[in-house]
């Protein structure tokens, strides 16, 4: 949490709050968490009266375990959610073609893979941002104008008195995304198009699936059989070639094809039912002037990944901590360029690799999946295989010629705790092995007054202790949304590092640098 004065909601200049948020999902929230909980004033308008009391998302990875603890939710984060260790391929015959996962903790001391139930996620959310005085809520509010001016942006709607005057806004309301429109940003569609039913059922009785997460790659109907957070299930279904949409959308359907699973009115209930057709899009620019797009509203991707709504927090996570030191004026407002630099990337790949995993499961040619079948099984062994983390970040607010420079960084423990609810989640100069004294105390002074701390570990658990010694540095210096800005074996680089990074945040316009490390 930054120790710079707080600003409260209003009362600058003539301003509703600093950021307007529009939207208030997931991304949203946890956008208008991380900046109030450094201060800043944040007015969030939301479409709906009332939070949507159904499933969507179902999957975040570690990392983004690690941004929602951040937020000040971790315990209760952990306790309505379920690890997944394992996800399987299997054919129409049972052989497993595949099998991705991780046994325990990631690096950011998450598991690889949580699931859980979104509306139960937004409600924590919700619960934390009326824990923050300068967060206002603003719930029913359609948005129907938007208008940029000098030093501000004004977000209107449908109803009278409900414009909101910002210095910046931020459009997190999803894949129909009002703000994009009315900012004339524009979406790049790759051409991906598959529908398939949506089943979220509450069984009535606990009952054991091994693996948690299932994916049954049959020709006469590719299925999804995961978990829905802790007490539900989610089946998905591929619409096939014969099938029309409103065949397909029906309960009476949805039993039918429930029932070979041994899952019927009898014995759970039906909490959803619901067509979606994946797509995968993005827009190439994530910014226009004083308006910002993050979420589904800047990339859209099918789900086979898990990456959905990951990639909108990780938006949130990397747009936090630009907004402000570019509202505390400690960065010019160039600074936001990078964000879109940063992100798109990262968005890109998620996408891909969806893409790629539902190319390889919608096949519903008989042949072609025979063929598919003999390659994948032929692969298979004991080992569980990796799905590749999201690519580290090569150009904008990281030290070129530092070894590791934008790769995420871990979070070990102090103590049994977790180091981020010990030390903070800002920027941190991680040291082991090395005192701190010969840093130059102006250096560190400024970095203070960004937020930032320098944490010698004298005795590292085993985590921090194995990341340095794999990566043959002593020194840390890990960004506020957990990505290296770069590392040393020494005080002496460790302070070129803050040199490095004063002089690209204060810059009269940002330079983007890149990294192979």
């Amino acid at each position: 949490m930054s120790t710079r004065p707080a600003g409260g909601p209003g009362g600058h200049d003539g301003l509703d709050g600093e950021v307007v948020i529009v939207g208030a999902g997931p991304v949203g929230l946890t956008l208008a968490i991380l900046l109030a909980q450094r201060d800043h004033a944040v007015v969030v308008v939301e479409q709906w009266p009332s939070p949507y009391p159904l499933p969507r998302a179902v999957h975040f990875d570690h990392e983004v375990g690690r941004i929602l603890q951040s937020c000040g939710i971790g315990d209760e984060l952990r306790a309505i959610t379920e690890p997944a260790e394992v996800y399987e391929w299997r054919n129409a015959a049972d052989t497993t073609l595949l099998r991705f996962g991780r046994i325990g903790a990631g690096p950011s001391g998450w598991p690889e893979s949580s699931m859980f139930c979104q509306p139960e996620l937004e409600a924590l959310l919700a619960r934390r941002a009326g824990q923050l005085p300068a967060i206002e809520i603003r719930r029913g509010v359609e948005v129907d104008g938007l208008v940029q001016g000098d030093g501000h942006v004004v977000v209107s709607g449908v109803a009278p008195d409900s414009a909101v005057r910002a210095r910046y806004a931020v459009g997190c309301d999803g894949a129909n995304s009002t703000v994009r429109g009315l900012a004339g940003i524009e979406t790049h569609d790759l051409g991906f198009f598959y529908d398939w039913l949506i089943v979220d059922v509450v069984l009535d009785e606990p009952r054991v699936f091994d693996p948690l997460n299932l994916q049954i790659c049959d020709p006469a109907r590719p299925t999804t059989v995961v978990s829905g957070g802790p007490g539900r299930r989610r089946w998905e279904f591929m619409r096939l070639p014969h099938e029309s949409l409103d065949e397909l959308n029906d309960e009476a359907r949805a039993w039918e094809l429930l029932a070979e699973w041994d899952v019927t009115p009898g014995n759970a209930r039906l909490e959803r039912h619901a067509v979606y057709t994946f797509q995968a899009r993005y827009a190439e620019q994530w910014r226009s002037g004083r308006v910002l797009i993050a979420g589904d509203a800047a990339h859209q991707m099918p789900p086979f990944a898990g990456q959905g709504m990951c990639s909108g927090i990780r938006d949130a996570a990397n747009l936090a901590w630009k907004l402000d030191l570019v509202l505390a004026g400690d960065a010019p407002d160039a600074l936001l360029d990078t964000y879109g630099a940063e992100r798109l990337p990262s968005a890109r790949q998620a996408i891909d690799f969806s893409m790629a995993l539902g190319k390889v499961i919608c096949v519903p040619d008989p042949a072609e999946a025979a063929e598919r079948d003999a390659a994948m099984a032929a692969a298979v062994t004991g080992d569980l295989t990796e799905a590749p983390d999201p690519p580290g970040i090569d150009t904008g607010i990281v030290d070129a010629d530092s070894p590791h420079a934008g790769r995420l960084f871990v979070q070990g423990t102090v103590d049994g705790r977790p180091f981020d609810e010990v030390h903070g989640a800002g920027w941190r100069l991680v040291a082991v092995d090395a005192g701190t004294t010969a840093l130059d105390s102006a250096m560190t002074d400024w970095f203070g007054s960004i937020g930032g701390r320098v944490v010698p570990l004298e005795e590292p658990d085993p985590t921090s202790a194995r990341w340095f010694a794999d990566h043959g540095v002593r020194w840390a210096l890990q960004r506020p949304d957990f990505h290296l800005y770069g590392t040393a074996t020494d005080a002496a680089g460790a302070e070129e590092l803050l040199v490095h990074l004063r002089a690209q945040l204060t810059v009269a316009t940002i330079t983007t640098t890149g990294t192979s490390s």
